[in-house]
């Protein structure tokens, strides 16, 4: 389903969050089980700016292209590293907790839809205290296929009522995000400014904010009936 894309935008009925670095940061932990990995598989690490241009897909899609055959030994090693290391370096970004406290208020429903495994996923948003801000916690392995793929929407909103639809906002920080948003139908929103533009060249954001405070205004704004151009 592909929305009108100059039709005015309308406050959502539920939004739908990308976690690591939408939410939290987690460049850091991601990056260290990566290279964990590459010196235990034999073969060259990666730079931070390799690791967050390249770390997009899932597991079960991103590893096979690179360790073949040996993918799922792959798979278990990073895990198990990641595993070691996340809770303890997990830190939510500015504003964010503010963010979603104030719109879980109003009683907004909010979803997390990540390709973090959904075990992993989960045991950090309870880590957090934010578990009973989400209405639904959907992970890399929980749908039969991940992001981009809209499957992972359908799942997170299913307990909320709402269809995928333009009256959802999918919120993340990558191209991949926007890509998942545009094949569930939904509106696709950019928050944080640390991606390079052309990332986006064929799944632009309907919607962008350098930061959460931004996102909160234009709902604010959009409380009442408002309407506001598409961009």
């Amino acid at each position: 389903m592909v929305g009108d894309e100059t039709a005015p935008i309308r406050r959502p009925r539920a939004i739908l969050f990308d976690w690591d670095n939408t939410l939290v940061d987690t460049w850091a932990t991601i990056h260290e089980a990566l290279n964990f990995l590459m010196r235990a598989m034999e073969k060259p690490e990666w730079s931070l700016a390799e690791t967050m241009e390249r770390t997009r897909l899932s597991l079960r899609d991103a590893f096979p292209p690179l360790f073949g055959e040996r993918w799922e030994e792959a798979r278990e090693i990073y895990l198990g590293r990641f595993r070691e290391i996340h809770l303890d370096r997990l830190s939510p970004l500015p504003g964010r907790e503010r963010l979603l406290r104030a719109l879980a208020e109003e009683g907004m429903f909010l979803g997390v839809v990540s390709n973090k495994t959904g075990e992993l996923l989960r045991r950090e948003v309870a880590r957090l205290g934010w578990s009973d801000f989400f209405g639904s916690i959907v992970g890399a392995g929980d749908a039969p296929a991940d992001k981009p793929a809209p499957e992972p929407v359908h799942l997170a909103l299913s307990p909320s009522g709402v269809p995928p639809s333009e009256e959802v906002w999918f919120v993340g920080d990558t191209a991949i995000d926007m890509e998942c948003a545009k094949n569930s139908g939904c509106i696709a929103v950019l928050l944080g400014n640390t991606a390079a533009p052309e990332e986006f060249a064929r799944f632009a954001p309907r919607l962008s904010f350098a930061d959460g405070t931004g996102l909160f205004q234009l709902l604010e704004g959009l409380r009442f009936g408002a309407t506001r151009p598409s961009s």
